[in-house]
């Protein structure tokens, strides 16, 4: 039995969600349903109660859940008391969005914990145009963030990887979704300024679009300016405007079934995604531990 299986029946039995552990742990959610299994089939016993609603956890599973965090504990002392004296411990802070733990963070941190088990991860989340800011004014050690056009000299940017960029439109029969398609959304000739836009309140994407809409002269009807673009998605699915969102935030949105893309002839550039941090934080060994291990997940080359 590894220590790995052990891991993903602790992340089930803490969400009662096979999706969502999945999300967690980077893995398919037949990977992680595999994984029970195979523990179920060592025990001889049923660890789960699953229904088309519901899991819930067995006589068996909680007893084994006591067993599996026994293990896991006894595991990592174990590699402590024979790793070497000078093992890294201590916090690095890292602010992210909601988006981005599970669709960003998630294989970093498995990853980081396994290597680093003495560092721990203090995770503070939030809009995610605010990263920046926050690393600069010295709240965090590290953020995820989009890349700006304009990189302040103080910072290093570590890019991991690209989302397209869409304006996207309500599915709902809504007047919305009938000004899109009777003008043709994404034709020459098509009307931007007849359409009601929700735009961000500030970050990247505001600057983007701002610059998309200064090029062609738009002048939009703003319905609203909201902070994060999971907001931004949520208004657009609710048949309130059309709005500017990576493709990564609606996939983890739960309502891409709710908004479709736009497509116009000359779209909007990719939103690249990373890690930024002070170059001076860089120097810490713990800060410096987290960006190593971000390249390395990611396949990137890192300064």
């Amino acid at each position: 039995m590894d220590t790995r299986a052990l891991s993903v029946f602790l992340s089930v039995a803490d969400t009662l969600n096979f999706s969502r552990s999945g999300e967690l742990l980077h893995m398919s959610v037949s990977a992680v349903s595999r994984t029970i299994r195979r523990l179920e089939d060592e025990l001889g016993q049923p660890l789960l109660e699953r229904d088309n609603r519901s899991v819930r956890l067995t006589g068996a599973g909680r007893e084994f859940r006591e067993y599996a965090r026994r293990s896991l504990a006894d595991w990592s002392r174990l590699r402590r008391k024979l790793g070497s004296e000078e093992e890294l411990a201590g916090e690095v802070s890292l602010y992210c969005s909601v988006t981005a733990t599970y669709s960003v963070l998630a294989p970093i941190l498995e990853s980081f914990r396994s290597a680093h088990p003495s560092v721990e991860i203090m995770m503070h989340t939030g809009d995610q145009a605010d990263g920046i800011s926050h690393v600069l004014d010295g709240q965090d050690d590290v953020a995820v963030s989009g890349r700006p056009a304009q990189l302040p000299q103080r910072l290093e940017f570590l890019p991991l990887l690209d989302s397209p960029l869409y304006l996207w439109a309500p599915t709902a029969d809504c007047a919305v979704r009938q000004w899109v398609d009777a003008g043709q959304a994404g034709s020459s000739g098509f009307d931007w300024g007849s359409v009601p836009f929700i735009v961000p309140e500030r970050g990247i994407t505001k600057e983007i679009l701002d610059r998309w809409l200064r090029e062609r002269d738009i002048r939009p009807r703003v319905y609203a300016q909201v902070a994060g673009h999971e907001a931004i998605v949520a208004m657009v699915s609710l048949g309130l405007g059309i709005g500017l969102a990576p493709e990564l935030v609606v996939r983890a949105s739960g309502m891409a079934d709710s908004v479709s893309k736009i497509e116009v002839a000359d779209g909007m550039p990719p939103l690249t995604i990373g890690l930024c941090s002070l170059k001076q934080r860089l120097l810490s060994p713990l800060v410096r531990s987290l960006w190593d291990v971000a390249g390395q997940t990611y396949g990137v080359q890192v300064r």
